[in-house]
C-alpha cells in the first residue's frame, strides 16, 4: 500500500533512506523532482544546528557530486570537532574502518592518493580480460539449474555470480565465498540512514577481522590475485598502510558483488514487468550492453550516493545552503529527471544515454563500474541465451523489495524456464 499521500513527501523520502518503507519509492521521487531540486529533509543532526538537504534533479546531483572546491565527503574536512559524522554512522569501533577510512569516505588529497594505486590494479583493460573467467562462471551456475526448468534467480545466479568473480580476484578461498556473502548482506541490509545496529556491527567486524587474517596469509604466501598486487604496489615510495589496505579490500569485496548482484535480480524483474522490451533483447542480443545502462539508469542499485557536505555557504538549486550542511544526491531521482530523459518513467532498452548517475560521478564515481558492465553484460546475455521463455515463478504482487539507504534489491526471485 501507497501511504505516500498520508504523509508529506520529505517525510515519505525519510522513510525510503531509513530502509522503514517497503512502498515503490519512485511516485514519491516523482512528486519530490516537481517540489524542486534541493529540498530539505527532517532528519535530526544530533546536537549539531546543520540542515539535511535532498537532490533530486540530475543537473545539481551532479554538482554536489563533482565539485569538490563546495562539497566533501568526510565532515572533518569542514570542522575537526565535527559530530556530524557520528548521528550518521553511530559511534561503533567495529564499524569505523569500514565505514570512515574507505575511499568512499575520504576528501583530496588522500583520496587521489588511495584512488591512484588502487587503480594501477583495477583497470578497465584488466576488467575486459576478465570476460572468458565471468563466462565460465555464468554457465556453470545455469548448468546447474538448466535440468530442473526453475530456479531462485538471486540465490542461484544473482548472488553467486558476482561473488565468485570478485572472490577469485581477490584471491578469497571458494569455501569462504558463503561466509563472504552474509557479511555483506548483514551489512547492506544495516546500513540505513542512522546509527550501526549491533547486529551489523557485528558483520562489519568478522568481515574486517577475516579481511586482516587473510592479509597476513597473503603476506606469507602472496600469489597473482588482488590483495597481492595490492600489498605490493607502490606509487613513488607511497604504498597502502595497514588500515588503508583493510578498509579498501573491504570496500571492493563488498562493493564488488553487492551491487552488481542487484543489478542482475532487479533488471530481469524489471525486463519480466516489461515483456515488449525483453522480447527486443531476445531477438537482437546487441541491445544488451545499452540495455544494462538503461536498467542501470531506470532502477539501479543505489538509491542514494554517500552525503556530502557544505564546505561553505553557498546556493544550490535555489536553496542556500549554508556550511557544515549535509546533502544527499537522489540517484534513482535523479537518473528519471523528465528535463534530461524522455518519457523518464519508461523502459526503453534502445534509449541512447550519455550520461546517468548509477555509480556516482566524480572522483568518488565507482570504481568497479567497468566490472559491473562486463558482468551485466554477459549475466544478461547467457540467460537470456539458455533461457529464452523465462518467466517468473510465481505471483508479480508476492516479489518483494528492500530499500535502504546504499542500496535496493530483492531476496528471492522464483522463475521458471
Amino acid at each position: 500500500m501507497d501511504h505516500s499521500n498520508q504523509i508529506s513527501p520529505e517525510q515519505a523520502i525519510l522513510g525510503v533512506l531509513s530502509g522503514k518503507s517497503g512502498d515503490d519509492p519512485f511516485p514519491i521521487f516523482k512528486k519530490t523532482r516537481a517540489m524542486g531540486s534541493v529540498i530539505r529533509l527532517p532528519f535530526p543532526m544530533g546536537e549539531s544546528e546543520k540542515q539535511a538537504w535532498i537532490v533530486t534533479h540530475l543537473d545539481e546531483a551532479m554538482k554536489v557530486l563533482k565539485d569538490q572546491e563546495h562539497f566533501c565527503v568526510d565532515p572533518k574536512s569542514i570542522d575537526k570537532n565535527s559530530n556530524i559524522k557520528k548521528s550518521l554512522t553511530g559511534n561503533t569501533d567495529s564499524s569505523s574502518l569500514f565505514l570512515s577510512s574507505s575511499l568512499n569516505a575520504i576528501d583530496e588529497p588522500d583520496h587521489k592518493r588511495l584512488r591512484t594505486l588502487v587503480s594501477k590494479a583495477f583497470t578497465p583493460r584488466y576488467m575486459e580480460s576478465l570476460r572468458p573467467r565471468v563466462q565460465k562462471i555464468a554457465n556453470e551456475l545455469l548448468d546447474q539449474v538448466q535440468d530442473r526448468g526453475e530456479m531462485d534467480l538471486v540465490k542461484d545466479y544473482a548472488n553467486p555470480l558476482p561473488i565468485n568473480v570478485i572472490s577469485d580476484m581477490m584471491g578469497v578461498p571458494k569455501s569462504d565465498h558463503a561466509k563472504i556473502h552474509k557479511w555483506s548482506e548483514g551489512i547492506a541490509n544495516g546500513l540505513g540512514l542512522g546509527t550501526v545496529d549491533p547486529k551489523t556491527a557485528q558483520s562489519l567486524q568478522d568481515f574486517g577481522d577475516y579481511i586482516k587474517q587473510l592479509v597476513v596469509h597473503k603476506r606469507k604466501q602472496p600469489s597473482d590475485d588482488l590483495i597481492s598486487q595490492l600489498i605490493l604496489i607502490e606509487e613513488a615510495g607511497d604504498r597502502l598502510d595497514e588500515k588503508e589496505l583493510i578498509s579498501m579490500l573491504q570496500l571492493l569485496i563488498f562493493a564488488g558483488h553487492e551491487t552488481t548482484s542487484t543489478l542482475i535480480s532487479t533488471g530481469t524483474l524489471i525486463l519480466l514487468d516489461h515483456p515488449e522490451q525483453l522480447e527486443k533483447l531476445k531477438s537482437d542480443h546487441s541491445l544488451i550492453p545499452s540495455a544494462v545502462e538503461e536498467l542501470l539508469r531506470f532502477n539501479g542499485p543505489s538509491t542514494t550516493a554517500g552525503p556530502r557536505y557544505a564546505l561553505k555557504d553557498l546556493e544550490l538549486g535555489g536553496q542556500q545552503i549554508k556550511k557544515g550542511d549535509m546533502i544527499l544526491p537522489l540517484l534513482k531521482s535523479a537518473n528519471r529527471d523528465e528535463q534530461h530523459f524522455s518519457d523518464s518513467e519508461d523502459l526503453d532498452v534502445t534509449r541512447k544515454i550519455k550520461r546517468h548517475l548509477a555509480f556516482g560521478q566524480g572522483v568518488h564515481m565507482c570504481l568497479g563500474a567497468p566490472l559491473a558492465r562486463v558482468e551485466g553484460d554477459i549475466a544478461f546475455t547467457t540467460l537470456l541465451k539458455r533461457m529464452p521463455n523465462l518467466q517468473l515463478n510465481i505471483p508479480r504482487e508476492n516479489v518483494n523489495w528492500h530499500f535502504k539507504l546504499a542500496a535496493q534489491g530483492l531476496s528471492t526471485l522464483p522463475v521458471s524456464f
